[in-house]
């Protein structure tokens, strides 16, 4: 298939924006994964949550921005909650048991949102702001809200490096990363830590959720279907590796969406083929923690 120019450029924005969104998924499942060793399979679900927060409250106070700021808040004490009552107390337990914990989740998260929302597919509004589009030519344009996912995702992944490379915090982050023992002999609170992140990569997936529910609709089970390439992109870049999940998401994003132009009967392996041409190059991911 030969594309031209503005197509090409819709693909690229749109292989960007996804890969974007994927980082903001993967950043916060390779901080839990590791800093805190928690395979943590609900992750998905956070970003379902998020998804069906910001259609409760966009319908409720009238603004998605509005309801993004209070659904973020939310995730926050969400995880610090959950953190609080079920994962700290499998931080040296087996994988396995990890596993059961966060699969049992899922089905937890699932029965509540069918109780409070039901199982209808429900849609998010854009933004007046965002709502128009960028002529590209005379039948081509493309959407200012997607740009401003975008950006978001962007601003998000340098608050993101500036708070892992540049704050004491993230200092003690990744002190704790590369040896929780004897941060915690220097006077580190591990437990703190991992409530932090933990709550961090919860609410970075909820926030996913949110920005993306106006262009995918909220429906049940959604968290699913984002959980695996999760994985995908965590494998790929190095598990624990932020930087590394950054370059993943966008390889992943790019190969992805032009897969499904240029090689729509193939495209639903390109991404797994990526994956094992990585691991065969560098059997660790691209970057190590």
């Amino acid at each position: 298939m030969v594309m031209d120019f503005p197509t090409f450029l819709i693909q690229l924005l749109n292989s960007v924006q996804y890969g974007l969104l994927l980082f903001m998924l993967a950043a916060g499942l390779t901080l839990i994964f590791g800093i805190m060793g928690v395979v943590n399979l609900a992750h998905g679900s956070f970003y379902m949550l998020g998804a069906y927060l910001a259609y409760a409250f966009s319908g409720l106070f009238g603004s998605l921005t509005l309801a993004i700021f209070v659904g973020t808040l939310l995730s926050v004490v969400f995880g610090l909650l959950l953190e609080w009552l079920l994962f700290r107390h499998f931080y040296e337990r087996d994988h396995l048991d990890q596993v059961l914990l966060t699969f049992g989740l899922i089905y937890i998260f699932e029965e509540l949102r069918s109780m409070l929302w039901g199982d209808d597919v429900h849609g998010v509004a854009i933004p007046n702001l965002l709502s128009a589009s960028i002529p590209l030519t005379d039948t081509l344009s493309y959407p200012v809200y997607r740009l401003a996912m975008s950006g978001i995702c962007v601003a998000l992944a340098l608050g993101l490096y500036w708070l892992i490379s540049k704050t004491k915090l993230g200092m003690k982050i990744r002190a704790g990363a590369f040896n929780s023992d004897m941060a915690e002999a220097l006077g580190i609170n591990i437990k703190l830590i991992h409530a932090v992140v933990f709550a961090l990569g919860v609410a970075l997936a909820s926030v996913a959720g949110m920005i993306a529910a106006p262009i995918s609709s909220v429906y049940p089970g959604m968290g699913s279907s984002v959980l695996i390439m999760c994985f995908v992109v965590v494998v790929i870049g190095g598990i624990g590796s932020v930087r590394g999940a950054l370059i993943a998401a966008l390889l992943v994003g790019f190969v992805d969406t032009f897969g499904k132009v240029l090689l729509p009967s193939i495209s639903g392996m390109l991404v797994y083929i990526l994956m094992a041409a990585v691991l065969l190059w560098k059997p660790e991911g691209l970057f190590k923690a």
